[in-house]
């Protein structure tokens, strides 16, 4: 019989009990369960609810159950359902009804939003070291090619010439936010359910902000309906990782078009790519194309748990099981994608040569001339379209914008001058972009060293 059963008649029926189980799956709380059981024992203790005697046999228990978890001599069961009703039925095995005191003042409901928010809590701190160490492989890659100058795009066509190191801290910028929001996400995963029973709380006389000193929680629940209900932060975390996901496709995007031969930008590393089955010659960045590909299931994972939490009445139902898998499946994703990025970003190779080739197309640099022209006393809207003239006239004639002699310009553009005819280098390009936040070569070293002294705390 099960532990809840003592209102039924009859066996369950064995599709019934494959149907509902979980511990399939939510086996890997079974620290988290351990961890809270022994903090909700000892506040027992301490609030006279059973003996302190009790809760130290509870307590030696449980951590010798842990340890037949991790060694692999544990048996689970999907008649037991969940790691919750599996620690439990070991404990009572073991301590008879001594084990039996353990779900004094609590229920199932209270106990895996505890689980869970142990385990997110644990998960969160680990997901935002990773992005640390993803951020310092692109900073590294950055400092190491900081000269390196290539085409901009915007709308995939050639925008304006920009340092690979500005381009690669446009990411380190985007996991910055993810970090962040993570950090606040865990604002509200910190917060201890423990204590709200199934729906009401509990008649007996226990010590909720005890048992949240001894985990470690922020604050405790403030409505125990809701606090047994609320899946809010899950929602928000998978939110947050569906958010870094979107920015490790991008940056996967911008990694499979550089690799291709059209760019050829950069080389990774062999141990990053994999092969053709049929076409010998081939070299594919299959990391980044699975992590383009894996951020459909990662946004998916989130649509999943905002349709389970969508309709449901006050207080718990069990449609909330549901929760899990989705969850699970984000942090193991998230977690490998944490795990392969960095190292290949750190062995990528950088081909300086083909970059500074595609930059030194002039038509980059008209944008520059459009601002000699400001700085010469032509209002913007007019320099912008003296020069797409100009852009058009050398179209046509097959002259390329840095091969114009200067009495050619000036029959388009009178206010121009000899210097406007020297524009169209790329490195002076980027060198006069020295505003904040700009690709000069002084504002790029001066954000990476600023990303430096930053992760180095």
């Amino acid at each position: 019989m099960t532990l809840w059963g003592g209102r039924f008649s009859g066996d369950q029926k064995k599709e019934l009990i494959e149907f509902t189980e979980s511990v399939s799956f939510d086996k890997r709380l079974y620290r988290h369960d351990i961890a809270g059981s022994k903090a909700h024992v000892e506040m027992l203790a301490e609030s006279g609810i059973i003996p302190a005697k009790t809760a130290k046999s509870i307590k030696t228990e449980l951590d010798k159950i842990g340890r037949r978890i991790e060694s692999g001599d544990f048996e689970f069961t999907s008649e037991l359902e969940d790691i919750h009703m599996h620690i439990e039925n070991a404990l009572i095995k073991s301590l008879g009804d001594e084990g039996a005191r353990l779900h004094t003042a609590r229920s199932r409901n209270d106990q895996v939003c505890l689980d869970i928010r142990l385990y997110m809590r644990d998960e969160t701190l680990a997901i935002i070291s990773g992005i640390r160490n993803f951020q310092k492989a692109l900073i590294a890659q950055a400092d190491l090619n900081s000269d390196a100058i290539m085409p901009g795009y915007t709308h995939l066509q050639h925008a304006q010439p920009v340092l690979f190191a500005h381009h690669l801290l446009a990411y380190v910028e985007m996991f910055d936010r993810d970090a962040a929001r993570l950090n606040d996400c865990l604002k509200r995963i910190n917060v201890m359910p423990l204590g709200s029973g199934a729906i009401a709380g509990t008649t007996l006389p226990i010590n909720r902000r005890k048992t949240a000193r001894i985990l470690g929680f922020r604050e405790i629940s403030g409505n125990s309906m809701d606090a047994v209900a609320d899946r809010d932060f899950e929602c928000e975390f998978l939110s947050c990782l569906a958010i870094f996901a979107m920015h490790v496709s991008r940056l996967s995007e911008d990694i499979i078009l550089w690799m291709s031969k059209e760019f050829s930008f950069i080389e990774l590393a062999d141990a990053f790519c994999t092969g053709s089955s049929l076409m010998p010659q081939k070299k594919n960045p299959d990391v980044a194309e699975l992590s383009r590909g894996k951020t459909g299931r990662i946004y998916g994972n989130l649509v999943a748990l905002l349709t389970i939490c969508k309709g449901l009445p006050l207080s718990y139902n069990r449609d909330l099981q549901e929760d899990k898998e989705p969850l699970f499946d984000s942090i193991d994703t998230v977690v490998k994608i944490l795990a392969v990025f960095p190292p290949m970003i750190a062995t990528m190779k950088i081909r300086k040569d083909r970059m500074l080739a595609g930059a030194m197309n002039p038509g980059l640099m008209a944008t520059d001339l459009a601002e000699e022209l400001v700085n010469l006393g032509v209002p913007f809207r007019k320099a912008h379209g003296k020069t797409g003239s100009l852009v058009k006239w050398c179209e046509k004639n097959g002259i390329p914008l840095d091969k114009v002699k200067l009495e050619d310009m000036k029959k388009i553009i009178p206010e121009a001058t000899a210097g406007c005819t020297m524009l169209f280098d790329p490195g002076k390009s980027v060198a006069k972009r020295e505003i904040a936040g700009g690709t000069g070569p002084r504002e790029v070293r001066s954000r990476l060293n600023a990303w430096k002294r930053k992760l180095s705390k």
